[in-house]
């Protein structure tokens, strides 16, 4: 798949900053290399096209401008620590500022929206239609065969037929309500969660596939790639939800519960985290948790929304976001946290964190651990004391990426029935598609690589490049590839 792109499309890659597998102890892990990166992007090759692409999350973006994982965000982190950070960031911000001025937004694009406009940038070249605002209503079936799909678009509903099949990419059902509360664990009302995909993935891909006969898997480790999420609440009565990726890795900050007790590697996996808080919460209270740290952190490294020095961080107390406490008590008494009990914790923690040690947890004991901390902190990346207040909270609960439980499908993506027997003509990729990891999260691009991976697959299946592939039908109206 990669190979293919590389030589055939605009979409080029770039090493995935030697990000190592998450479970480091684990026999076979790797510790670099596994993972690759859409190389930047200038989105003006998309002309007009631009304003069709989704912009970035503003959660993970600075004033719309994203930051790219690896050296890109090592500078943004160390800006008032390196005149050579320093530098790069005012050219990169400068740049920025100028793209907003004339095109509204920003043009230089890194991670998802590089791909994404790559992707788009490769369809154009090949006259590929996209048709924006128009979700597919109904498969077309004929003699057991999906040979189309009905379209609702603004000129009324249109019926497109497929030679060669029909491919379920809609994101899966991060949004679905009655999917969440049937499918996910400890979530009643289906409203706990903080998903990250767009709202309109909700589930119709899913749907659809089933009113073929395919059905969902619901045997896998967890239905949700999970990710600890908090949410931001705008002025304008928006509330956002910012994953919490790298801040947890940093030295000086530490997750705790209720009762004020540490439950995880803070450092390990954003998916571990959130397991281990599922697990650790008793039946009879909601699923939360709360990242704690001192000023010192904060204004270092920033704790979710907050963004480190000299970004200004009053606005975000005054709304609710970041709970503040000139001691640990008066700060456990803003959050709902136990004050005794997050002070016997973060006393035991200081103990050993102040040699450089996690006892209890042993973070940055793994290759993953020590690439999320701060290599200029020793002796250990991921672990220093929180004792010089005020002192700071954010409180995490349950998100995800997006789901993992989807279609069941065979190895060439086609999508089967009860019986295991494919669906002639329809194919299934990306989070509609069963997680071929079981459910479990072992490194980074554990999405987006299946996804990308198994939509080349299907495509060259439907194609009839594969020994197995099925012959194409007739079209009835419309033709489509």
């Amino acid at each position: 798949m990669v190979d293919f792109f590389q030589a055939h499309t605009a979409l080029q890659f770039q090493d995935g900053n030697a990000i190592p597998d998450i479970h480091g102890d684990t026999p076979g892990a790797g510790s670099g290399g596994r993972s690759v990166i859409a190389a930047p992007f200038d989105a003006r090759q998309l002309g007009r096209r631009v304003a069709d692409i989704r912009r970035t999350m503003p959660e993970t973006a600075f004033l719309g401008m994203p930051i790219q994982a690896g050296a890109d965000l090592a500078a943004f982190l160390t800006v008032t620590h390196s005149l050579r950070s320093a530098a790069y960031v005012t050219q990169r911000f400068t740049r920025h500022l100028y793209q907003l001025a004339r095109y509204g937004r920003a043009m230089h694009w890194v991670n998802g929206v590089a791909l994404i406009g790559r992707l788009v940038r490769s369809a154009d070249a090949l006259a590929v239609e996209t048709w924006t605002a128009s979700p597919a209503k109904r498969l077309a079936i004929d003699d057991g065969r999906v040979d189309g799909v009905t379209v609702a678009t603004r000129d009324g509903e249109v019926t497109l037929r497929a030679r060669r099949g029909v491919v379920l990419a809609a994101g899966g059902f991060p949004h679905d309500i009655g999917r969440r509360r049937r499918y996910f664990p400890r979530t009643p009302t289906g409203r706990e969660h903080l998903a990250l995909p767009p709202e309109s993935a909700c589930g119709d891909g899913t749907a659809l596939g089933e009113s073929a006969g395919g059905h969902v898997s619901t045997g896998l480790a967890s239905p949700a790639a999970w990710c600890p999420v908090s949410a931001v609440p705008y002025r304008d009565g928006r509330v956002g939800h910012f994953p919490h990726i790298i801040d947890r890795g940093k030295p000086g900050v530490i997750g705790v519960l209720a009762d004020g007790r540490r439950f995880v590697n803070e450092a390990h996996g954003y998916y571990d985290y959130v397991a281990a808080l599922i697990e650790a919460v008793p039946e009879d209270q909601p699923v939360e948790s709360w990242l704690v740290c001192d000023h010192r952190f904060l204004r270092r490294y920033g704790l979710g929304i907050v963004r480190p020095v000299p970004v200004p961080f009053g606005h975000w107390i005054r709304r609710g976001y970041l709970k503040r406490g000139h001691t640990l008590e008066q700060l456990a008494s803003h959050c709902g946290i136990d004050p005794p009990g997050l002070t016997r914790t973060v006393e035991a923690y200081n103990a050993s964190a102040r040699h450089g040690e996690d006892p209890e947890f042993g973070r940055g004991s793994t290759p993953y651990n020590r690439k999320q901390g701060d290599p200029a902190h020793g002796p250990n990346p991921c672990v220093a004391p929180i004792e010089k207040g005020p002192f700071y909270a954010v409180k995490v609960v349950p998100g995800s990426f997006g789901t993992f439980a989807g279609l069941v499908t065979d190895a060439s993506a086609r999508v089967l029935d009860a019986n295991d027997r494919p669906i002639p003509g329809l194919y299934a990729a990306g989070t509609d598609m069963a997680s071929i990891m079981g459910g479990f999260y072992p490194a980074g691009g554990v999405n987006l690589g299946p996804a990308m991976t198994f939509g080349y697959i299907a495509a060259r299946h439907a194609a009839g490049l594969d020994a197995d592939a099925l012959t194409g039908t007739p079209s009835k109206t419309r033709d489509m590839p």
